[in-house]
Formats: structure tokens, C-alpha cells, sequence
């Protein structure tokens, strides 16, 4: 007869970190724990670019591009970059595209068990701690071309307001203030959000000026892809507030990437910034 019993090492107290536990039970399952022969893999994976965040009044946004490269083709138009990580916080992925969703969905699992075993869910700066640790892991794959760079962002309970975090390849984390983007057109799209954020934005106008950064950055940069007229493809964007997190409907997106472009028909350029 088969023993039905979980493993003894299922049932001891331990860490609320569910990549610690995996890392103790299992670790071969680990992303982090692959054996890569030497050389780079940069070229052999689809990356994912450009993702933007903004905070208003009230909570904070996130959009992204739907364009997946590898090399100079277009791997895939219609990429999803930005995932929910729990009820209140979003993270939208740069970089290796399939190490990045790998990542993506061991973080949600991450927070989620937190919340299991605790009964209650990590602060803000908890899970952008938790983000940061599962990045520092993937060091090894990053010196081979293999990179992931994350953009956090969500809606902080405790203080009452959005907040955005990004990250280098080693872990590090910063807390950005009002805006920022990742990804190889985060360039072009902070100097677009520079010239038209203002504090004063309620959730649309920062959905329009997230959709009208992505817009500038697919103007400059050949892996950012913009709206998509032909396919209707368009950004995913999630919108994070003191209700909840929820990815706006894709109707709702193309509605305002509707007008972008009818803007920009006029004004190729985008909305002119005041000198003063």
C-alpha cells in the first residue's frame, strides 16, 4: 500500500517565503538553480520592452507594450508585459521574456503563500523586498544575456497612495517618484511623461499619458510597439486604487489609443508641453 502522507518536510514550521521553501524542499524547480552552459542566450529568447507607471490622485497605473523581440525580428505583437501581483500591486516585466513570466508567476505564488501562512499580506515595501530577492536569484542567468528587469507598482494601504518601484540586475530597488518606465524605450517614454505629467492627473488622463508614452516610444525605438490600428492590439494597462487592481478592458484601452493617434494625425509629435 502507498503512503498517502506529504513529506515530513511539508508539515515543519518554517519561512512564510515560498521560493525559500521550494529552495529547501526542491530547488532544482527554481529558475535561478539551472545549470547554463558558458556563453550568452540574449539572442536565443524573445525580450519584452517598454513598460510605463504613473501615480494619481487616488492610485496608480500601469501600461505596457504588446511587441516581443528577438534580434531584429518581431518574435511575437501581441505579448502580454503586465501581470497583477495580488489584489493591490501589479509588476510588468522587461527583458527575457520567458524568464520574466517564469518570475512574474513565482512572485504571485510567493505573495499568495505569504498570505496563507500568515493570514494577513505583506506591506508594500515587503513585497518590493520580496521582488527584489527573487531578482538578486537570477543573477547568474543575467551574466549570460539571460536579464530580467521588473517594474513594481501598486497601491499602498498603510500610506494611501500609489507607488512605483524599479530595479537594476543585481536586486536593487528604487522607489520612483511620480512616474518612470523600463525597457529599451523607457528613455523616450520618461522624456514624453516629462513633458505632460502633471500632479493633478485623475485615473484617465494617466491612462492617455501612459498610452501617449508608449506611443513616443515606439516612435524611437524599433522594439517598442505601438498601437496597432490594423490588428487592434493594444497596451495592456492596469489601473491599482484603494478598491482593488483591474486591467481595463481592452475596449476601454483602444478607445483612448483611438484618439492618440487621431492626435497625432494632427501633431505627430504628440501634446505640446508649456515653456513656463
Amino acid at each position: 500500500m502507498t503512503d498517502a502522507r506529504l513529506p515530513a518536510a511539508y508539515l515543519v514550521p518554517g519561512s512564510s517565503s515560498f521560493s525559500d521553501f521550494i529552495g529547501q524542499v526542491a530547488p532544482e524547480l527554481l529558475p535561478s538553480r539551472r545549470v547554463l552552459p558558458p556563453g550568452s542566450g540574449a539572442e536565443l529568447a524573445p525580450h519584452a520592452t517598454t513598460i510605463v507607471a504613473a501615480t494619481f490622485e487616488g492610485g496608480v497605473v500601469m501600461a505596457g507594450d504588446r511587441r516581443a523581440t528577438m534580434g531584429n525580428i518581431i518574435a511575437q505583437r501581441d505579448i502580454e508585459k503586465v501581470f497583477p501581483a495580488d489584489e493591490y500591486s501589479c509588476v510588468g516585466i522587461a527583458g527575457t521574456a520567458g524568464l520574466a513570466v517564469e518570475m512574474v508567476r513565482l512572485f504571485q505564488t510567493e505573495l499568495e503563500h505569504y498570505e496563507k501562512i500568515e493570514g494577513t499580506t505583506l506591506s508594500m515595501d515587503g513585497k518590493a523586498n520580496r521582488l527584489s530577492s527573487l531578482i538578486r536569484s537570477n543573477l547568474g542567468m543575467a551574466m549570460q544575456g539571460l536579464s530580467v528587469v521588473p517594474l513594481f507598482a501598486g497601491f499602498d494601504l498603510n500610506a494611501n497612495h500609489g507607488r512605483i518601484f524599479s530595479y537594476d540586475v543585481t536586486g536593487g530597488r528604487y522607489e520612483e517618484t511620480a512616474f518612470h518606465s523600463v525597457g529599451s524605450g523607457s528613455m523616450f517614454a520618461r522624456g514624453a511623461l516629462k513633458k505632460i505629467y502633471r500632479d493633478d492627473f485623475n485615473a484617465e488622463d494617466c491612462v492617455t499619458a501612459a498610452v501617449q508614452a508608449l506611443y513616443d516610444a515606439a516612435d524611437d525605438d524599433s522594439a517598442t510597439g505601438g498601437p496597432d490600428l490594423a490588428r487592434r492590439i493594444f497596451p495592456v494597462v492596469q489601473v491599482i486604487t484603494a478598491d482593488g487592481g483591474r486591467r481595463l478592458p481592452q475596449a476601454e484601452v483602444a478607445a483612448i489609443a483611438d484618439r492618440v493617434v487621431a492626435g497625432r494625425m494632427q501633431r505627430p509629435d504628440g501634446p505640446a508641453a508649456s515653456v513656463i
